[in-house]
């Protein structure tokens, strides 16, 4: 399962980009900025072109990348003519994340992929059915994509992600006259900064409106969730993640699953950690603050008490195993075993705070079915 590999565990691809920048400074009149929650990318709009800023391509990075975006059949402005130019709208791309998958099939834009490395962990059935007719092709594996089936594909970008600057295939692709664009939505804070990367595709078809749209709807449903949750006079304390390896993996307290517990209005126990991404610590750290939480969610890739205790029996001493109140987000798989939650969670963050609040909250959302999270099968 491939962006299942960044959710809450980050095990990443690495992928590369370079990018050429202006060599006199532009003096430019801005029209609009239309990116409110995200951190790692803007759209500003100017007088005859767009221009897409990359703010936070990879961790830590120290620079950001800009692209003008210029109408198909339009002329490019003479202050930009030295700058990397996309036409839009793209007709023909490649991406590199199952989470890429939603925000094409929102956008109406799923017939412009031609290619995916592993196509096996897409699970829309929409895509797939463009997979089984043959209109994607399979690229092989993300770390070594099929370059010579890629080249034939000739697409406009590729989209890709990354944990630094430097890598060989994407700088020759770069090289054989392929624009790569590095998507950093897995790097953002908020569950609706990874949503608004939506607006990122958007761009690049021309469908802003339709992408500001959505997200607006998104947005709303997402804070009016949150609003309903601070009615609850009970705050559930929250356990998270499982042990791998010796080393138990949750979410850190700057995380945006962490987000996504204080938005729910419960008491995640390392909530005032910091990091933006996992905390490793040990069983016993974990057991001896934890041990009482009355909600367990996200064990890893466990979705059963059997396969818990199992794996080990001193699960079976937390309070919420024993209450039967631990939560899976991997009980719902596509035709190919792939789960749900991490293909389409990113660009549905008002749904994950529902299925949260749900269960932390039942009487609140009396008539709502969960959609990603589950109980535990026995």
């Amino acid at each position: 399962m491939k962006f299942q590999k960044i959710l809450f565990f980050s095990c990443l691809v690495v992928v590369a980009f370079s990018c050429k920048r202006a060599p006199n400074k532009i003096v430019e009149k801005k029209i609009n900025t239309v990116v409110e929650h995200a951190k790692g990318f803007d759209i500003q709009q100017f007088d005859g072109y767009t221009k897409l800023l990359i703010k936070a391509p990879y961790p830590g990075a120290t620079e950001q990348f800009e692209y003008i975006l210029i109408p198909k059949g339009n002329d490019i402005p003479k202050e930009v003519r030295n700058l990397n130019i996309i036409r839009t709208p793209i007709e023909k791309i490649v991406v590199t994340s199952t989470t890429h998958i939603p925000m094409l099939e929102l956008l109406e834009e799923t017939n412009s992929l031609v290619g995916f490395p592993n196509t096996q962990y897409i699970s829309s059935e929409k895509t797939r059915n463009l997979i089984d007719q043959g209109n994607i092709k399979e690229l092989g594996k993300e770390e070594g994509i099929n370059t010579e089936i890629l080249l034939d594909l000739q697409p406009e970008l590729v989209v890709g992600f990354s944990m630094s600057s430097n890598n060989k295939m994407f700088s020759n692709i770069e090289k054989a006259g392929i624009q790569v664009l590095l998507n950093g939505d897995w790097l953002e804070e908020t569950p609706l900064g990874r949503a608004e990367w939506l607006k990122f595709f958007a761009a690049l078809y021309a469908k802003e409106n339709l992408a500001d749209s959505i997200f607006e709807t998104i947005k709303n449903d997402y804070q009016e969730a949150a609003i309903l949750a601070k009615a609850a006079t009970n705050r559930p304390t929250v356990l998270s993640g499982v042990q791998f390896k010796d080393v138990w993996n949750l979410p850190g307290g700057d995380s945006f699953v962490a987000q996504f517990l204080k938005d729910a209005n419960t008491n995640y126990l390392w909530k005032d950690t910091k990091g933006k991404g996992s905390l490793a610590l040990s069983f016993e750290t974990v057991f001896e603050k934890g041990q009482k939480a009355q909600l367990w969610l996200a064990p890893g890739h466990y979705t059963s008490y059997k396969q818990l205790k199992e794996a080990n029996d001193h699960y079976t001493q937390f309070e919420a195993f024993q209450t039967k109140n631990i939560f899976s987000f991997n009980n719902k798989k596509g035709a190919n075993g792939g789960v749900i939650y991490y293909e389409l969670a990113p660009v549905q963050p008002h749904i994950v705070l529902k299925d949260i609040i749900k269960i932390a909250h039942p009487d609140l959302l009396p008539n709502y079915t969960p959609f990603f999270l589950a109980q535990l099968n026995e």
